[in-house]
């Protein structure tokens, strides 16, 4: 009988080729499959007549098949199937490319639902390539139907149909890691009715009920596992740190630390002299100066003899804190190395060495740091830099090369202060809420895209001055498989190179090009040799560039408030004073208010609180989000209540039974999700 663990490949009716498809998704065992949540819905519940269909909208309409469907070769490649249909109120000719197998499966006579979008005017209706199916088979229609994250070779039809099987491979056999009494208490449905009504809802109630069970039992578990975390930190006990003489740190700087500074520094320094090891949150806004705590840490630990790391989430970012942090703390006795993927063998081999030894005191790269041959002779503090692109995972893998060193994550994503101390619960929050002194507002504009012209000729304007500019675009997919970013990012830097700005130098970057391209692309950037760089968001967390003085942030309305605003800290990162110009055609309302907000605050946590009050599910993470255990299906974002009662319902259950005793499925999914979150690192 399978469990879930259970191969795809023995799950009757997938097999072995679609198992291989839908590895492509990271889909392997039975869990997996069913844990493959879709991203939104259709209601096709409704059918309408054709007389009703709406130019532009897609709509369900059961129409009969009223002549022969003709198949026409138009050229090499392409195919037409034309077929007209029928009801009492008009007609609706359909149009399917590529598809003449649909010539021998749709009779003349009998009834068809079409799922599409209606196009054509009240004389003429029409309909290109719509889903079809006889009438009253509801697979695709007469329902509500789940729309799935795909890959290529893998379309809504494989996906459906093996999650299908998948359900009812293990209907039987699904733990409840909720006890009766958690379950009850919050009215919270079965978790058999969950997975059925998240897959195949019966109505939206139905899908409503399920996914607040399943939202609720994720956050019952990632509290869970942050307290356990947290638990395990508050009974460990280690050498509190002696009293260091800071002020050869802070007047070795050409600049003086903010108050925040100073308070986040006060801080940490207090964790670490505790006897109990620091794990803290430093969170700040872009430029608000979160590097140079981390260098009051490092400067505190080396000087009561043990050495720090800090980990960047890229090469061109760990090269930049090198450069950065090195000539500082070498200049006060800290020896410093940087290690990267990049790192010759043989410079590689000699840094472990001297690490192992003792004789660097400070070690700066990326995951580099992690890896199986590096060892610390007395590793005291971890600081992991953007804290959203490791996650409890990495971090944990770092501070696993020390015996319980000091922790400092560093997190440029503003969220608000009370969700940050439900969400990292396994960390205590410091947070930099001033910008140094100097530093001058963007100014921030929101524009149609009919201001294009306006927006290229100030960019030609501020090139000739001898700034540079981000053009931002966003995945844009016109259907249910991945966006291709190359294409978008790739023919809108060619358009803007022969076009527009032939006289400039144009690059461009993506999320799909190796890595060492584009710290190539990032760093010719940097040294001024390309005047614009377009863009996905893969420049969110990126290396610091001076002269860049203008973000132009295209399809701004994709984008969550939050997103927009790591955008913008990517410029006015100089003397200059720098603009974000947020260019959308969106006359939705609340789109309207939100890109308002960008334009009156550059507070990063006016701007989260913001994000959560008008979008709702407020992405603060990205696609990268990771956590213990992983957020699938509930959003901290539009959650924040269930979130509360998760916690609650947690905690209360912990202090009744800290081994989960009574609650053996809980305790046999954590251990799984942790287990699962240490192989993310091989």
């Amino acid at each position: 009988m399978a469990d879930l663990n259970t191969d795809i490949r023995y799950i009757k009716g997938i097999g072995e080729q679609r198992a291989k498809a839908l590895e492509k998704l990271g889909i392997t065992d039975l869990r997996g499959l069913i844990s493959w949540f879709p991203r939104r819905y259709d209601d096709r519940t409704q059918t309408k007549k054709i007389a009703e269909l709406v130019p532009g909208e897609s709509a369900c309409v059961a129409a009969m098949i009223a002549s022969p469907p003709t198949v026409s070769h138009v050229r090499k490649g392409m195919d037409l199937v034309k077929v007209r249909a029928v009801d009492d109120t008009g007609v609706l000719d359909v149009t399917f490319f590529n598809q003449t197998w649909l010539k021998n499966n749709l009779v003349q006579g009998g009834t068809y639902i079409f799922y599409g979008k209606a196009e054509g005017n009240l004389l003429r209706r029409t309909m290109a390539s719509p889903i079809v199916e006889a009438e009253g088979r509801r697979e695709f229609t007469g329902r509500i139907v789940p729309i799935y994250p795909l890959t290529a070779g893998v379309s809504q039809l494989i996906l459906s149909r093996s999650i299908r099987q998948g359900l009812d491979a293990c209907a039987d056999i699904l733990p409840d890691v909720l006890p009766d009494s958690v379950r009850q208490e919050h009215h919270l449905c079965r978790i058999e009715y969950a997975y059925e009504n998240i897959h195949f809802p019966e109505s939206p109630e139905a899908l409503d009920l399920a996914r607040r069970r399943l939202a609720f039992e994720e956050l019952f578990l990632f509290t869970i596992g942050l307290q356990r975390l947290r638990s395990r930190r508050e009974t460990v006990h280690v050498m509190p740190c002696h009293d260091v003489d800071m002020d050869a740190f802070y007047g070795s700087l050409p600049f003086t630390l903010t108050d925040a500074q100073r308070r986040c520094v006060d801080e940490a320094l207090a964790d670490m002299r505790s006897g109990v090891p620091m794990n803290r949150l430093c969170q700040g806004d872009v430029g608000s100066g979160k590097t140079m705590v981390a260098a009051a840490c490092v400067y505190f630990c080396v000087k009561n003899g043990r050495q720090a790391a800090l980990m960047a989430p890229t090469e061109i970012l760990a090269k930049q804190h090198y450069a950065g942090l090195a000539p500082l703390l070498e200049g006060l006795g800290i020896r410093c190395a940087l290690l990267t993927g990049s790192t010759p063998a043989k410079t590689k081999r000699s840094i472990a060495e001297q690490l192992a030894a003792g004789e660097i005191d400070f070690a700066i790269g990326t995951h580099a740091l992690i890896t199986e041959g590096i060892t610390y002779r007395d590793l005291g503090l971890v600081v992991t830099d953007e804290q959203h692109r490791f996650g409890v995972a990495q971090r944990a893998a770092l501070a696993a090369k020390g015996e319980h060193p000091h922790t400092l994550v560093m997190s440029a994503t503003p969220i608000p202060r009370t969700l940050a101390l439900i969400l990292y619960g396994d960390l205590e929050v410091s947070v930099i809420d001033q910008l140094p002194p100097g530093r001058q507002p963007v100014e921030t504009y929101a524009v149609p895209g009919s201001y294009h012209q306006r927006v290229y000729n100030f960019i030609r304007k501020l090139a000739a001055e001898g700034r540079q500019t981000y053009i931002v675009c966003p995945m844009v997919s016109e259907n249910d498989e991945l966006p291709d970013e190359r294409k978008a990012v790739t023919e809108y830097a060619k358009k803007l190179q022969s076009e527009v700005f032939p006289d400039l130098k144009v690059a461009f970057v993506h999320g799909k090009m190796k890595a060492k391209e584009k710290d190539a692309v990032m760093t010719a950037f940097a040294a001024h040799e390309t005047d614009i760089l377009v863009s996905t968001t893969v420049i969110e967390v990126g290396v610091d560039v001076p002269n860049a003085a203008v973000m132009v942030i295209e399809n701004a309305e994709r984008f969550g408030l939050s997103q927009l605003h790591q955008l913008r800290g990517r410029v006015g990162r100089g003397s200059y004073l720098s603009y974000c110009i947020l260019i959308s055609d969106n006359r939705n309302e609340e789109t309207r208010q939100r890109l308002k907000v960008m334009t009156k605050t550059t507070d990063g946590f006016k701007i989260a609180e913001e994000d959560l009050r008008l979008r709702g599910p407020g992405d603060f993470f990205g696609q990268r989000q990771h956590g213990l255990p992983g957020l699938k299906i509930a959003d901290i974002g539009c959650d924040t209540q269930l979130l509360q009662e998760a916690r609650q319902a947690a905690e209360a259950l912990l202090e009744q039974d800290p081994e989960l005793a009574s609650c053996p499925a809980a305790a046999e999914r954590l251990r799984e999700l942790f287990t699962q979150a240490a192989d993310t690192l091989n």
